[in-house]
């Protein structure tokens, strides 16, 4: 178990690695390209070689890419679904030149079409980006805060689409899964207690598997359980409050899972530094 955050890329991706450590973290995260839109910058053979050995420098154990926030396998438009196919495609060949672990995705929202169509469309926009990958970076699906017809909300859909998307290729184990708590509380599942925490838990091991967990989001939640609204709030100041946190440390089946900081933060990063230091401290005395 490892923790870090997600850190800019602004004037290149070659700068994340020494803003990382600055603050603390031991795992990063990163957007490689813009997350508004427009084209990625170019990897240069220098990038790419000073990335990974900064990542090696700074003593970074892993690292993993965002998406885009327009991501949409079930547009109707074309431009945006065809658009999302190739740009996962394309993160995930950027993500094998530099070493990255896992690409983290979102879906998209099915509320023009239906639930039932939504998923199938992502379904096979997942095989047209897979069915000849063979790079190393893994694909990982974030579960989503439920607003509208958001698709991956709920464990029966990432199974399902999981499920679909193997089915297709005749592979296995070519999609896993990052939990977002705060989406997680968003959607329903209650965290908050060591109970709740193990009953849902146990919901995602035996809908989804538990070997497909393999990156966790760590954020408290500005709204309530079920609100299907997605707001981040600093560990501690939101509804899941540090007795949430505390449990998912001491947690035996996320021991090796690594934990990635989403919260909001001023310039300095001053809160994430808070935040590092204190769930070091957690992990050292569990």
């Amino acid at each position: 178990m490892y923790f870090g955050a997600h850190i800019s890329a602004a004037g290149g991706i070659d700068n994340v690695p020494e803003r990382a450590a600055a603050l603390g973290c031991e795992v990063v995260q990163f957007f490689s390209r813009s997350p508004q839109g427009g084209a990625a910058p170019v990897l240069t053979p220098e990038i790419v070689t000073r990335f990974k050995a900064d990542m090696k420098r700074c003593n970074l154990h892993a690292a993993y890419i965002h998406t885009p926030y327009f991501i949409n396998f079930a547009s109707e438009n074309n431009r945006i679904r065809n658009g999302t196919i190739n740009i996962i495609r394309g993160e995930l060949e950027r993500g094998s030149m530099l070493g990255v672990d896992a690409v983290m995705t979102h879906l998209g929202s099915a509320k023009t079409i239906g639930l039932k169509q939504g998923l199938a469309m992502t379904i096979e926009g997942l095989v047209s980006i897979l069915k000849d990958y063979r790079g190393k970076t893994k694909l990982l699906i974030e579960i989503a805060a439920g607003a509208g017809e958001t698709l991956g909300d709920t464990f029966e859909e990432l199974a399902t689409i999981i499920t679909g998307v193997e089915k297709k290729l005749h592979k296995k184990n070519v999609l896993n899964i990052c939990l977002d708590t705060q989406h997680l509380f968003a959607s329903g599942y209650d965290i908050r207690t060591p109970q709740t925490l193990t009953k849902t838990l146990n919901a995602f091991d035996n809908i989804v598997g538990h070997s497909r967990l393999k990156l966790l989001h760590l954020n408290d939640s500005k709204t309530n359980l079920g609100s299907h609204v997605d707001r981040h709030e600093n560990i501690g100041a939101g509804k899941l409050g540090k007795k949430t946190v505390a449990a998912l440390v001491s947690e035996p089946r996320l021991k090796k899972i690594n934990f990635l900081l989403e919260t909001p933060r001023d310039s300095k990063g001053t809160e994430i530094i808070r935040e590092l230091k204190w769930l070091k401290a957690l992990r050292d005395k569990s």
